[in-house]
């Protein structure tokens, strides 16, 4: 009998990827396409739906080269949560001023509604305790608002549909309008089980979303892996390359696809502190170009400054709590993340690039850079000791949920060395880590009992940022055997849907698996200092 697979497909924040799914979780394949970014103004960054969905059709049929189509049992997708607009006919409508309707995506990293995000924060609503009392202007309501206030008759009068881009995704494969209870309740103030609060619409302006019981945002939802419809389309699986009727479920956000496909790992034989503790001890951190820390609990915890609690967001009938570090790792060409704009703003990274001839990663290179100034990777840390950073470079997510937070350095030396970009690089990471253990306590102080971080995610392959997180936080960290867990967590959505797994919580136990575990070996201990930069700041 042939093998079965699942296939997982990302959409990041700057590619398409897909992968071919084993039933027991291994990767057989893996295929990427660059998607494209425009930035119109400052702080706008947009994209088009008809590209994005062009490249996923691309790695899904490079992935499935060589295959029979109906060993293909289940699909999912997941995605940033980036705004699609789409009119009553479902074509795109432009989120510019410029009317170029193919650049009808607005970016989750498009701060160009802060205003709008200010004022629904001083409005304060009560849906407001559900994203940690702050709104972002990384959710949708913000963004909505500010299209109904600059681009009405362009954009606003013209739009019938408003989708998170993993919702979009879903749409173009079945026809299904059934959003992700990942989606709404996350960037949209949905709440389960009782639904949206028409007040909330009303009290900012949009009350025009009630029409047609809001049928603009969404009027049904279903929990991720759900099954879609009747499965994949007829346009769809010829666009795809599969068979018609191939089961599709329901999406997640990318971060949340990362959590499905680290933290049911089965840990036994590994003596963590999470072993024999229910899945509400561990925390799972998507390190992409933005940090995400996913949080899971039975009973609703409201923990200040921090998104949540959401039921069913990542995982069905448990609680999410997820908090945030934005733009931390490798972003795009328009815009660095703070590791990124740190080293290769530096005078001396030009510098560096020579000295590392032949190697290319420059971070696995500075890693060993900083082992030699240290005499030994266990006392790297205690090279940072007179250097500290606050890194909020875009705005801290959380727990402080300021937008307009900046980045601070204290200790810079007037020397520009190869060194001194080396122990910059140390400081970020370090600095990064601590914002990590800022979460964590705020999440303990609400009543969460977190014994076991699972990383995945671009930034977790750094070995020096996974060591200095287990330092920071004292906590082990646990890495994946899968690296790519966000194209596993997105597999399992399509296993979930093809009804080869009962729930989501069997396929997670069955699909991930441990890789490696990193214990801390030594205690950081800037935190105080770490703090009293911000209060410098501030």
């Amino acid at each position: 009998m042939a093998e079965v697979y699942y296939i997982g497909v990302d959409v990041g924040s700057s590619s398409a990827r897909a992968a071919l799914v084993t039933r027991d979780g291994m990767l057989r394949s893996t295929a990427e396409e660059p998607i494209s970014i425009w930035q119109p103004h400052s702080d706008h960054y947009v994209q088009s739906s008809s590209d994005i969905w062009e490249k996923c059709c691309t790695v899904v049929k490079r992935v499935t080269q060589g295959l029979k189509k109906n060993q293909v049992r289940g699909i999912g997708f997941d995605a940033t949560c980036s705004l699609v607009v789409l009119d009553q006919s479902f074509q795109p409508v432009s989120v510019n001023q410029d009317g170029d309707r193919q650049k009808n995506v607005v970016m989750w990293m498009d701060h160009r509604a802060a205003e709008q995000a200010a004022r629904i924060t001083n409005a304060g609503h009560k849906v407001l305790s559900r994203v940690g009392g702050v709104m972002s202007p990384e959710m949708q309501p913000p963004k909505l608002l500010w299209l109904k206030e600059n681009l009405k008759e362009s954009c606003w009068n013209k739009a019938a549909h408003f989708f998170d881009l993993p919702d979009f995704l879903s749409w173009k494969a079945t026809g299904s309008l059934t959003r992700s209870s990942c989606t709404l309740v996350c960037k949209w103030t949905y709440c389960l089980p009782e639904g949206w609060d028409a007040s909330f619409w009303t009290s900012i302006g949009l009350e025009d979303l009630l029409e047609n019981n809001f049928s603009k945002i969404g009027s049904v939802t279903c929990s991720p892996g759900s099954p879609l419809g009747d499965g994949l389309t007829q346009q769809a699986a010829e666009e795809l390359g599969l068979d018609p009727g191939t089961a599709v479920g329901a999406s997640l956000i990318d971060a949340h696809a990362g959590g499905l496909g680290v933290i049911g790992a089965d840990v036994r034989g590994f003596n963590l502190p999470c072993e024999d503790q229910p899945i509400t001890s561990r925390m799972a951190m998507i390190c992409g170009t933005s940090t995400c820390h996913m949080a899971i609990s039975k009973q609703p915890l409201f923990v200040p400054g921090v998104w949540g609690p959401c039921l069913s967001a990542m995982v069905p009938d448990l609680w999410l709590n997820e908090g945030g570090q934005s733009a931390t790792g490798k972003l795009v060409s328009l815009m660095s993340g703070c590791i990124d704009h740190v080293v290769k703003g530096h005078a001396a990274y030009s510098q560096l690039q020579e000295q590392m001839q032949q190697r290319s990663n420059i971070y696995s290179y500075l890693n060993s850079h900083l082992s030699l100034m240290a005499d030994s990777c266990s006392a790297v840390d205690l090279l940072g000791s007179s250097l500290h950073m606050w890194p909020d470079f875009h705005g801290n997510r959380s727990p402080l949920a300021d937008p307009t937070l900046k980045g601070m350095v204290s200790g810079l030396p007037l020397s520009q060395t190869s060194d001194d970009l080396a122990l910059l690089y140390l400081a970020t990471v370090q600095a990064l880590a601590l914002g990590t253990f800022h979460i964590l306590e705020a999440m303990k102080e609400a009543g969460h009992d977190i014994r076991t971080l699972f990383l995945c995610g671009g930034l977790s392959k750094n070995s020096l940022f996974v060591q200095v997180h287990a330092n920071a936080t004292g906590l082990p960290v646990v890495l994946p055997d899968q690296v790519e867990a966000v194209l596993l967590g997105a597999a399992v959505l399509g296993a979930c849907a093809s009804g080869d797994y009962k729930t989501i919580q069997e396929a997670m136990e069955k699909m991930a698996k441990v890789g490696k575990v990193v214990q801390p070996d030594r205690e950081l201990q800037s935190y105080d200092v770490y703090v009293t930069i911000h209060e410098m700041e501030t």
